[in-house]
């Protein structure tokens, strides 16, 4: 991950950051998605709302297909306003990272009195998740 790919998760957050200190907690995900489209445009971020996801079964592109959140410059990203995030919150954003190649994905949840923002990075080569914090994510960094 670059140093930029890591500034655009950190974009990313502080979008979020900005939408849950105005509105709060607790309301339903689709309230949350929409006010983040906004405040995002407002800033000038090029977001994708609903990412449609494709899965290919021995080069055949299977019929289901799968929506994230949101897409922001390599990133998916998962909104949820529950009062705990959980093991099935979390894989649902770690397939879909599988599933699009990507190495960059954010969970949200809305529903506790501090926003959290989950950060992973997805290591295809050991298909291995990592948990970025602010003590590790440097040592992602590889530029």
């Amino acid at each position: 991950m670059t140093r930029q790919e890591y500034r655009d998760i950190y974009d990313a957050v502080d979008v979020a950051m900005e939408v849950h200190s105005t509105i709060g907690r607790g309301l339903a995900e689709q309230v949350y998605q929409e006010a983040y489209a906004i405040e995002a445009t407002m800033r000038g971020m090029d977001v994708e709302r609903e990412k449609k996801l494709y899965l290919s079964y021995k080069g055949v592109e299977l019929q289901k297909v799968f929506f994230a959140d949101f897409y922001y410059k390599g990133i998916i990203m998962e909104f949820k306003s529950v009062e705990e995030l959980c093991a099935e919150h979390r894989a649902q954003l770690l397939n879909y990272l599988r599933i699009a190649q990507l190495d960059r994905g954010i969970l949200f949840n809305f529903g506790e009195a501090s926003l959290r923002a989950e950060r992973y990075l997805y290591l295809p080569a050991e298909d291995q998740f990592v948990l970025l914090t602010h003590e590790n994510y440097k040592s992602y960094i590889t530029d």
